[in-house]
This record gives C-alpha cells, sequence and structure tokens, in this order.
C-alpha cells in the first residue's frame, strides 16, 4: 500500500491537472459560442450559391465546350484530399475520425494516387507517417479561422486543378451538428460538374436566371466564390466541431480528475488510520511490557 506522503502528492497532482482541465473547458466553450454562431449564419448563404452553381451547372450541361476549367471533367488518376484537422490535441476523437475515414477511403479506391493538404498539425503528423504525399499545411490558424485565410486554400487547391496536377479535389472535415456531435464529411470539390454533388432539383430550377452583363462574363466569379466559400464553410463547420469536442473532453477529464481525487483522499484517509492506529498499538505494547 502507498505511503500517505505518496498518496498526498498524486492528490495534489491530479487536483492540479483538474483546475487546467477546467480552464480549457472555460476556454473552449467561450470559442465554440462565437463559432457556433458564425458557422450557423454562414449555412443558409452557403446553401444559395450552391443552388447558383447547381442552376449554372444545369444551364452548360449540354455545352459542347467546358465552360471554366474547374469544370473539366478527367480520368482521376490523382486525387487531392483537404483535410481539416486541429493544430492540438486533448479533443477527443475529433481527429481519429477524421484520420479513419481517409485512410477507408484512400484503401477503397486502390487505382487513385492520392495527396493530401492539411489544414493542422494533427493532419500534418498523421499523414507523414503514412504512405501519403502531403502537398500543403496550413499551421497555426486558430487565430486566423476567417475568409482571407480559406481564400488563400482555395487559391492553392484550385490552382492544382487547373494547372493538371490533380484530376479530382476532395474536402473532409467534421460538420458541426450539436456540441456533442460532429459528423465526418467527405465531399468531392472539384471538378465542379460532378454528378456526385450536385443533382438539379425543380426547386433549384423553377426561376429563370438574367446575367448582366452576361453568363459568360459572369461566370468565373460566381465560380471563383463558390469554390472559396465551400472551403470557408468548411474551415469554419472544423472549428466549431474542434471547439465543441474539446469543451466535451475538457468537461470529462474534469470530472474524472474530480473522480479520482475522492478515491485518492479515501485512500489517503485509510493509510493515515493504519499509520494511527499501528502507532498506538506500539506505544499500548510498549506500556504493557514496562508493566510486565
Amino acid at each position: 500500500m502507498a505511503s500517505g506522503r505518496d498518496i498526498k502528492r498524486r492528490i495534489t497532482s491530479v487536483k492540479n491537472t483538474r483546475q487546467i482541465t477546467r480552464a480549457m473547458k472555460m476556454v473552449a466553450a467561450a470559442k465554440l459560442r462565437r463559432a457556433q454562431d458564425t458557422v450557423l449564419g454562414s449555412r443558409h448563404y452557403a446553401h444559395k450559391i450552391k443552388d447558383l452553381m447547381t442552376r449554372l451547372m444545369y444551364d452548360y450541361a449540354g455545352a459542347e465546350k467546358t465552360p471554366h476549367p474547374l469544370f473539366e471533367k478527367r480520368v482521376v488518376k490523382t486525387a487531392l484530399i483537404l483535410v481539416f484537422s486541429s493544430d492540438k490535441g486533448l479533443c477527443g476523437a475529433f481527429n481519429s475520425n477524421l484520420f479513419k475515414a481517409a485512410m477507408k477511403f484512400i484503401q477503397e479506391n486502390h487505382g487513385v494516387k492520392f495527396h493530401v493538404s492539411s489544414v493542422g498539425k494533427k493532419g500534418r503528423d498523421f499523414f507523414r507517417r503514412r504512405d501519403v504525399k502531403l502537398e500543403k499545411c496550413w499551421l497555426d490558424f486558430s487565430s486566423t479561422v476567417n475568409y482571407e485565410f480559406s481564400s488563400g486554400i482555395a487559391k492553392e487547391v484550385m490552382n492544382m486543378f487547373a494547372q493538371g496536377s490533380v484530376d479530382k479535389v476532395y474536402i473532409l472535415y467534421n460538420r458541426f451538428r450539436t456540441v456533442m456531435v460532429q459528423d465526418v464529411i467527405l465531399e468531392p470539390l472539384l471538378p465542379l460538374a460532378s454528378e456526385e454533388v450536385y443533382e438539379p432539383s425543380g426547386n433549384n430550377l423553377a426561376k429563370e436566371l438574367l446575367y448582366e452583363p452576361s453568363a459568360e462574363e459572369v461566370l468565373p466569379a460566381i465560380v471563383d466564390q463558390y469554390v472559396k466559400f465551400q472551403v470557408h464553410q468548411g474551415l469554419l463547420e472544423s472549428w466549431a466541431g474542434e471547439n465543441g469536442s474539446r469543451m466535451v473532453a475538457m468537461d470529462s477529464a474534469t470530472r474524472n480528475a474530480g473522480d479520482m481525487m475522492a478515491r485518492l483522499t479515501l485512500a489517503y484517509n485509510r493509510a493515515r488510520q493504519s499509520a494511527i492506529t499501528k502507532e498506538l498499538i506500539e506505544i499500548v505494547s510498549g506500556a504493557d511490557a514496562l508493566k510486565g
């Protein structure tokens, strides 16, 4: 049985850990409130611009010439997965769920050579240890979760596709649903005419669109805006999900530390009681020996 001094040292250590996890939970909760408001507010625009792109692609579906380089379909020999992970750990299964989905998808598509671009250190560290080529990494982005940052990522991805470095681009992130639940989403991003993503519906095509000055002149700006915002929305969803996962993980760690402190305190009291009882027995035994 451990001595009272050792148990007391462990209690102090667990108490300090609980203070840290409690503080991290409060920080994550504060960040989550802002991230949740932002991501919920941006979803309406994301849906509207997606509807617009659906209509544009439907209008050009029968065109002989590709209206934009990002519409070009190719035989998929090389594909890129843009992974939104986190820079830091202590956020539960947030990253491991992403990586499992990525590796499963790569293994299921044997004939395709996959490259990965990672947003976050955890994604970089994971794929470095696997037989997957890392194209680009964006690190320490916690203070720059904004449209300018995600636009830079989108430009890199669009350039790679337009230059022919990759034939298809996928985006992988955690979609925020609730504080407790995030859904892993893996969906094609480029080329834009992929039937896997877009299926024209009656609601999207109900109204005829008028383009000023013309559809050909408006199209490049809409395509650019659409791809950038899809990447931006993925970043916002991931950022909200990360803070939700971290808050839940730190809350669980704080409660576990409290339970451990209770068990250690009980063990400490028992050890102290045992030591006192032993001393009393020794005193009584000594007194009896003196009387004898």
